[in-house]
């Protein structure tokens, strides 16, 4: 199973990641439509990223959410109806929503995350199983 791994401990709010994310996605920088969210929380920084533990996919009342040949877990956009129960119902966090879309959206392991983040907070893990 394809899921990030995170490190939070060394994260330094660089925000490259959420930038990252939401450009390759949404084509422009925006934080609210990032897969990977960072928040500065009293005890520390504190970072938001599905795990692909898959609760979601039970919940969809319409079948739209699967786990792909990589244990990665997607919505099909075409079947979804916006009715956001993933939204609520992640024991994470990590399945969001924006006014801007009728759609659910969530982390797909792509790792561009990765590749830009300059402290090695962020990986890929393939974890078998």
């Amino acid at each position: 199973m394809k899921k990030i791994n995170i490190k939070s401990e060394y994260c330094v709010n660089c925000q490259q990641c959420e930038n990252v994310c939401s450009n390759l996605w949404f084509k422009e920088i925006n934080k609210e439509k990032s897969c990977i969210r960072i928040l500065n929380e009293n005890d520390g920084i504190k970072i938001t990223v599905c795990s692909q533990c898959g609760e979601c996919i039970d919940i969809c009342p319409v079948q739209a959410i699967y786990r792909d040949a990589n244990g990665v877990v997607r919505i099909n956009k075409k079947d979804c109806v916006g009715c956001f129960m993933c939204v609520g119902f992640c024991p994470e966090g990590a399945m969001f929503m924006h006014p801007d879309y009728i759609e659910p959206f969530k982390c797909v392991a792509c790792g561009q995350c990765v590749k830009v983040c300059p402290t090695g907070t962020i990986e890929i893990i393939d974890k078998k199983g």
